[in-house]
């Protein structure tokens, strides 16, 4: 499932948050979108997960233009994990996760007993097991991010678009998460904003700052200081993690 993003750009009001971004992501790729807040990472995904519609440029997936997609059709293509987990009414973590199911049951003869199995193996695997009669609204923020993981692995789309999936979990499950998605058989495009998880994971980085994407490359190639300091405004030593040997960044104190 291969991404090709074509000269997006997106306004708000008189802001232009995203300018001119083209981009590809390779099928079965991980590759991370790295940048400092405001930069317009969030925007960018949101334009093409289509909660925002692009000002001009277009979004594909193996060629089919997402403008034209039905939204599940889009859900075929295309599963999301957004940052925002907002939810104004309660509903059970079950429940939660089989809300990612909905592009694969039909009105009539769909198998409840095999869909139920998708949902527990999913919360199997993000640590839930046990939680599928548990309030949503009553899990702690790492608990409900994990849950949202699994609702994106339920639906079974071969691309998965995450906003920053490890924004509220602990350490331990940072790395958890991070290996399951690494593991899957998709193709992954995810906002991340730990450098070193970045590193660790994905097979290409992209740089982004001000609406634009600046480089494009390898962790190798992305994760070095003078690229770090021109992105963040902060000095760093990189070094090779010896059990990945993966760049990994220390930052100086300020």
């Amino acid at each position: 499932m291969k991404l090709n993003v074509e000269n997006v750009s997106y306004s708000i009001g008189a802001k232009l948050i995203v300018d001119g971004v083209s981009l590809g992501v390779e099928e079965g790729s991980f590759v991370g979108l790295v940048g400092p807040n405001g930069c317009g990472k969030s925007t960018l995904l949101k334009n093409i997960y289509k909660v925002y519609k692009p000002d001009s440029g277009k979004v594909f997936i193996d060629g089919k233009d997402l403008a034209q997609l039905s939204s599940k059709e889009t859900a075929k293509e295309m599963s999301v994990m957004q940052q925002e987990n907002n939810v104004e009414f309660d509903m059970l973590v079950f429940d939660m996760v089989m809300l990612g199911r909905y592009s694969h049951q039909k009105m009539f003869g769909t198998d409840m007993v095999s869909e139920g199995r998708i949902v527990k193996d999913a919360l199997a695997e993000v640590g839930l097991s046990g939680y599928e009669e548990r309030s949503f609204l009553s899990l702690s923020g790492g608990e409900k991010q994990r849950t949202l993981v699994a609702r994106a692995l339920v639906q079974k789309a071969e691309l998965v678009i995450l906003d920053e999936p490890t924004n509220h979990l602990d350490i331990g499950y940072q790395y958890q998460i991070m290996n399951i998605l690494k593991n899957q058989d998709l193709t992954v495009f995810s906002s991340i904003h730990d450098l070193n998880i970045a590193s660790c994971y994905c097979d290409k980085i992209i740089l982004m700052k001000a609406g634009r994407i600046v480089d494009f490359g390898t962790p190798e190639e992305m994760f070095v200081p003078e690229k770090i300091r021109n992105l963040f405004g902060v000095d760093t030593e990189v070094n090779v993690n010896p059990h990945t040997g993966r760049p990994n960044i220390v930052f100086y104190p300020q």
